[in-house]
């Protein structure tokens, strides 16, 4: 029976690269913390997922298991999932998500599999023209910028970043706790009229909202923090992820080059490895809890496929988040004059 005050998170048992052992020790982490606010609902190979998971009384009466044979992988077709995979655990996830029998959904597995069988199975929020993604980044002043859309789409129209920008300000502003959020346009530029057609008709929608919309700003502000939420295509938002991700493995690279040159230099690195260990943490995609899927009828969190166990309790927190600040119902009101948004 389901306690009243609890939020209850899917996660697909079966999604990431280490699974479902890392999603079921990631489950167990969210737990300890989060005992008295989430039931988390494991759905994958039963027997597999079971043999992994204590018998403790606090275990059993808050994670309980779906069953579901099936595994998507990485190589999989997004768009075939709905017709010919209903036995996998991202079908059998989302579906308990659609059924109301969950608040939200959290999987590592096949990004785009998860947006096209959220989007398919639950349905956009009505003025919605397209689902989107944003992810956190590190900043210089202490507080993540937000890029929206990171690749749930590319070639967008005017429309759509219009749209990203009022959910990725409703997201961040109920997320980080701002009450007026800096908007930016991720341009060539900063002067207004700068980009491409696409990007000069979105700058004149952007003006036109009740957002705290700053212009445009360019590649160098995502780290530096200057503007709160950035807005562009796909295209070029999966390009920044993809860049900000290897960056960590690039400067860890650099300092064991470094530490290798020499004794002295040896010693450097160990004197400084706490401070430098510090700074790789908050360079480190795992700290922010996953990629929200907003626009859909339903709470969807995409993590990273080699997320750790640590990571995976995250995302399970951000769920529980999103669901106790209502960023769906926000987002719904915030789009409710727009219900004629262009559909394509």
């Amino acid at each position: 029976m389901r306690s009243s005050n609890r939020v209850r998170v899917v996660v697909d048992a079966m999604g990431g690269d280490h699974a479902p052992t890392n999603e079921v020790e990631g489950a167990l982490f969210a737990l300890r913390e989060l005992s008295s606010e989430v039931e988390i609902i494991l759905v994958g190979r039963e027997q597999e997922v079971q043999r992994l998971l204590p018998t403790t009384q606090e275990v059993t009466s808050h994670i309980t298991i779906v069953h579901a044979p099936d595994v998507v992988g990485m190589g999989d077709e997004p768009s075939s999932i709905v017709k010919h995979r209903r036995e996998s655990s991202l079908y059998v996830g989302v579906d308990l998500l659609r059924r109301g029998e969950a608040d939200a959904f959290v999987s590592t597995g096949n990004t785009g599999a998860v947006m096209a069988t959220a989007t398919m199975v639950c349905g956009r929020i009505r003025g919605v023209s397209r689902p989107t993604i944003g992810s956190f980044f590190p900043t210089t002043r202490g507080r993540p910028s937000l890029v929206v859309d990171v690749g749930a789409n590319v070639d967008s129209k005017p429309r759509f970043l219009a749209d990203y920008a009022v959910m990725g300000e409703v997201y961040y502003r109920l997320i980080m706790g701002i009450e007026r959020p800096t908007v930016g346009l991720l341009n060539v530029g900063e002067e207004e009229g700068k980009g491409t057609e696409v990007a000069r008709e979105a700058y004149e929608l952007l003006k036109s909202l009740p957002i705290n919309f700053v212009g445009n700003v360019e590649g160098r502000d995502v780290l530096a923090g200057d503007c709160d939420v950035i807005i562009c295509d796909g295209f070029e938002g999966n390009i920044v992820l993809k860049f900000a991700e290897s960056v960590i493995g690039f400067l860890k690279h650099r300092f064991r080059a470094f530490a290798e040159r020499g004794p002295f230099q040896k010693f450097l690195m160990g004197v400084f490895k706490p401070v430098l260990k510090s700074v790789l943490k908050d360079m480190d995609y795992q700290e922010y809890g996953g990629v929200p899927l907003l626009g859909i009828n339903g709470v969807v969190i995409i993590g990273h496929g080699s997320s750790s166990p640590r990571a995976i309790a995250t995302m399970i927190r951000r769920a529980v988040d999103v669901v106790r600040l209502d960023v769906n119902g926000t987002i719904a009101r915030a789009l409710a004059p727009a219900s004629t948004t262009e559909e394509a």
